[in-house]
């Protein structure tokens, strides 16, 4: 299975974006977005806690629809899924 994550702001530039990536069949969310962001510890760092935890303000989205961080866990990722991470949003 093939997925496309991307990355966006900060998270951007510690991590790229428009990665595509295969996975195996029942990959959760969480799995999917910890195997990537492994990739730069300061990257992993500013997206989960020293615990592996989301932090409460990044923002998870799948093919267009917002995923809750208590759900990321137990939400599969699927054949030609889109994943968005987004840090907190500010405006002005």
């Amino acid at each position: 299975m093939t997925v496309k994550i991307r990355f966006f702001a900060r998270f951007r530039e510690l991590l790229g974006t428009d990665i595509v990536t295969d996975v195996a069949p029942g990959m959760m969310f969480t799995s999917l977005i910890t195997t990537v962001s492994r990739k730069n510890p300061a990257g992993y760092a500013a997206i989960f806690d020293e615990n592996g935890t989301f932090h409460e303000f990044v923002i998870l989205m799948k093919n267009g629809k917002r995923i809750e961080i208590a759900d990321a866990a137990k939400t599969p990722v699927e054949d030609g899924d889109e994943i968005a991470v987004f840090p907190p949003v500010a405006g002005g």
